[in-house]
């Protein structure tokens, strides 16, 4: 089986590497970690007992923050070392946690590169935040009868349907997860379906909660309300978007503004992939809205200075880098106008940014 699956990750590879080697030119991606993505990591403290955690990207990562601060209390002779797969999410967990955990690129799942990792590491318990259930991954643990425990368990639709047409497969390596603690019944009962014992998953909720921030007041908000010169005005906050949902919050936008009790009202956009900033930015001024863009603010103190005393003019868009400033914004929906703005958006059959409209929390 293992011969057949590092078969199709290298035929995968093969296929995929073009964009791979165009992202790392034009959008500066995957230009480190290599020798981690193949199994050459060092760990901060060989000598203890070990945990290692898993979290794919940026919200895993802060999902995951909880579950390291009571690691930390309830096995403090263990050592815990943290895994993520993209480049964001290895910023923002060197950033949490790289002064006192080693922090490191997910190694890719060949079964050479999965056991030298497994070498290199030596975990006591491994635990998978969300999903990341990989087939030599666990084989591998199994063999080396060290626990695989999935944390804040989710299957979306999409990852849902592909397990089903490869269920007989997916069953093999599913069933040798130990552990499943799932966000909702419905994700529970898809972890079954798709091969986890029963007995092995539970119902937990869903950690991303647990760290978000529920109150008036935001660390940070003024700081960046100081640096775009914004006053009282109010500031409508898109988090996370992707490809086509921007064009409608600036429909929405627009819209809006044309509404006498939306006259103060800002937009704030902040692009889900780093490398879509430049596409996003082109947009708005295709639009026709006004632009400044975050990061020109703090390129030196000079154009900084400039920026920031220039009136933030209306009505006008920001693009800001996902967890540049503050870690977290978030906007309540004000009155109706906007939730029916949005709801006509949805009746055209276009996708509606799913952040707006509600409380929504991004990093």
């Amino acid at each position: 089986m293992r011969t057949l699956i590092d078969f199709v990750y290298l035929l995968a590879g093969v296929i995929y590497s073009p964009k791979v080697i165009y992202r790392a030119v034009r959008h500066k991606r995957y230009r480190s970690g290599w020798g981690q993505r193949f199994g050459k990591i060092t760990r901060k403290e060989p000598a203890k007992k070990c945990i290692w955690l898993h979290a794919v990207s940026v919200g895993e990562v802060n999902a995951a923050r909880t579950i390291i601060e009571e690691l930390e209390n309830k096995f403090s002779s263990f050592e815990i070392v943290i895994s993520t797969t993209t480049d964001t999410g290895y910023a923002r967990a060197n950033a949490l946690f790289g002064n006192k955990h080693t922090v490191f690129y997910f190694p890719f799942d060949f079964s050479c590169v999965v056991q030298r990792a497994f070498r290199a590491i030596r975990p006591a318990l491994c635990l998978l935040m969300e999903l990341e259930v990989w087939p030599n991954f666990v084989q591998i643990a199994q063999k080396l009868n060290i626990p695989v425990a999935v944390i804040n368990g989710r299957i979306s639709d999409k990852s849902f349907s592909r397990y089903k047409i490869i269920k007989p497969i997916a069953k093999t390596f599913f069933q040798k997860v130990h552990l499943v603690l799932a966000q909702t019944q419905e994700y529970a009962q898809r972890f079954e379906e798709i091969g986890c014992p029963n007995e092995t998953v539970i119902v937990t909720g869903s950690l991303k909660y647990d760290t978000a921030q529920i109150t008036d007041k935001v660390e940070g908000a003024d700081t960046l309300a100081q640096q775009l010169n914004i006053g009282d005005e109010r500031l409508l906050v898109a988090g996370g978007t992707g490809p086509g949902e921007e064009k409608i919050i600036l429909n929405v936008f627009k819209s809006l503004n044309q509404e006498e009790q939306f006259k103060d009202l800002r937009l704030a956009i902040v692009p889900r992939k780093p490398e879509r900033f430049d596409e996003v930015a082109q947009l708005i001024k295709q639009t026709g809205f006004g632009l400044i863009r975050y990061s020109q603010i703090k390129k030196s103190a000079t154009e900084k200075s400039q920026i920031v005393n220039r009136k933030f003019p209306r009505p006008s868009s920001v693009v800001l880098r996902p967890s540049s400033l503050v870690n977290r914004l978030s906007f309540v929906c004000p009155s109706s106008t906007l939730r029916d703005t949005l709801h006509a958006s949805r009746n055209t059959g276009a996708d509606v940014a799913p952040n707006i409209g509600r409380t929504c929390v991004f990093d």
